[in-house]
C-alpha cells in the first residue's frame, strides 16, 4: 500500500506539497484531494505516468484525461479564441466543481500539442478539451507548483491500491460526488454530465450578482441592496421580483454578521419611503461562495473591503467602497432621520454608479 500523509495534521504542509510535486515531476502518481472526490494525479507529458493512470482508470473509460489547472488564466494554454460567454463561465464557475469542455480549432490544437510535445489525441477528443480548476487548497498548491499539464482520474471504488506512490489525505471531500461537466458554446452551455451542480445551480452562478457588504448586515448593506434593487428594476423595466429572471441578483452580507437577524426598524422605514422593501430581510455572514459568485462587490467601508479580500485574495479587482471618497458610517442606534439621510445618500451614489456603467446590467 502507498504511504498516506495526513497533510493537515503533520505540521509539515509545505514539505509534503513539495514532495508530491517532486514525485509528479519524476513521472510518479499522487493521490490528491479535490472538493469533489480524491483523484490520482500525474503529468500528461510523462508516458509512464499516463500508462499508470490508464491502468487505474480501466478499459471502460476512454479518451483524454481532464487537465486540472491552478487558476482560470492557465486555460489559455490549451484553448483558441474564447468567447465572452466562455470567459464568464470560467470567471464564475472556477475554482469549483465544474469541468468545462471547449471546442478548439485544428490549427490551435496542433500548435498546443507541438509546444507541449504531447500527442494531440492525448489532449483533445474530437476537437474538444475538458479543463477543470479545483477549489481545494492542496490540489491547487500541488498543481500550481508542478510544471507541465497535470491530469487526474477519480479514485476507483475499491481505492488506489498500489497504483499510486503517495496519497495526500486532507480528510473527507466537501461534496463527495463527481464534478459536473459542461460543454461551453458561444452564447450558451449544455450539461454533459451532471455532478455536484445541476443546471439550476449553474444558472444561478452565471447571473450578474451585485454584493453589498457591511458589518452586521442589518442596516447599511441591506439598505443599499433594497435601494439598488428598486433602481435596477426601473432601469430594466421589470418588477423587482423579476430581476433574477432577467439574470440579475442583488444580495448583501455582513463581515461579522450572525445569520437570521432582521433589518433594524429604522432601516426598514427609511427604505420604504424610497419605494424599497426590507420587511423580509434576514442577515447572513460573508462567505467564500458569495464572494466568488459576485461580479461587483460594494462595501460600506475600507475595513469591509479588506475583509472581502482577506477571505478571497483574488477578488480585489471587483471590490470597491460604495462611496469612493469616504466610509459610510454605521447608523445603528440613531433615530429615523439619520437613516433617511443615509438612504438618500445611498440612492444618489447608486444612481451615479449605475449611470457610469459600474453594474454591467441592461
Amino acid at each position: 500500500m502507498p504511504e498516506t500523509v495526513q497533510i493537515f495534521e503533520t505540521g509539515e504542509y509545505t514539505q509534503h506539497v513539495r514532495r508530491a510535486v517532486g514525485l509528479l515531476r519524476g513521472g510518479g502518481i499522487v493521490g490528491l484531494p479535490t472538493e469533489t472526490v480524491y483523484g490520482a494525479a500525474g503529468l500528461l507529458d510523462s508516458p509512464a505516468a499516463v500508462r499508470r493512470l490508464r491502468d487505474l482508470r480501466g478499459a471502460r473509460v476512454t479518451g483524454p484525461f481532464t487537465i486540472h489547472l491552478p487558476n482560470p488564466v492557465a486555460a489559455s494554454t490549451y484553448l483558441g479564441e474564447i468567447s465572452e460567454f466562455g470567459h464568464r463561465m470560467m470567471r464564475k464557475l472556477w475554482p469549483g466543481p465544474v469541468g468545462l469542455r471547449f471546442d478548439v480549432p485544428l490549427a490551435r490544437r496542433r500548435q498546443v500539442a507541438d509546444a507541449l510535445d504531447i500527442d494531440e489525441a492525448d489532449l483533445y477528443d474530437d476537437g474538444q478539451i475538458t479543463l477543470r480548476c479545483p477549489a481545494h487548497p492542496v490540489a491547487l498548491d500541488v498543481i500550481g507548483m508542478t510544471p507541465g499539464p497535470v491530469v487526474l482520474t477519480a479514485r476507483p471504488a475499491d481505492g488506489f491500491g498500489d497504483n499510486v506512490d503517495l496519497v495526500i489525505d486532507a480528510g473527507p471531500t466537501k461534496f463527495a460526488k463527481p464534478s459536473t461537466i459542461v460543454q461551453v458554446k458561444s452564447h450558451a452551455y449544455e450539461i454533459v454530465r451532471e455532478g455536484v451542480y445541476d443546471a439550476r445551480i449553474i444558472d444561478r452562478l452565471l447571473r450578474t450578482t451585485i454584493l453589498f457588504v457591511c458589518s452586521g448586515n442589518t442596516c447599511r448593506s441591506p439598505m443599499a441592496e433594497a435601494i439598488a434593487r428598486t433602481l435596477l428594476a426601473e432601469k430594466l423595466h421589470v418588477h423587482e421580483d423579476d430581476l433574477e429572471a432577467k439574470g440579475v441578483s442583488v444580495v448583501s452580507a455582513g463581515a461579522s454578521a450572525y445569520p437570521g437577524a432582521r433589518a433594524t426598524p429604522q432601516a426598514v422605514e427609511a427604505v420604504r419611503m424610497l419605494g424599497g422593501d426590507l420587511s423580509r430581510h434576514r442577515s447572513r455572514p460573508l462567505s467564500v461562495e458569495l464572494v466568488h459568485q459576485a461580479d461587483v462587490i460594494l462595501t460600506m467601508g475600507k475595513s469591509h473591503a479588506r475583509a472581502v479580500t482577506a477571505l478571497v485574495p483574488g477578488s480585489a479587482e471587483k471590490v470597491s467602497t460604495l462611496n469612493p471618497s469616504s466610509d459610510i458610517e454605521d447608523p445603528i442606534g440613531s433615530d429615523l432621520s439619520v437613516y433617511q439621510d443615509l438612504a438618500k445618500q445611498m440612492k444618489a451614489i447608486l444612481t451615479e454608479r449605475m449611470a457610469d456603467g459600474d453594474f454591467m446590467v441592461g
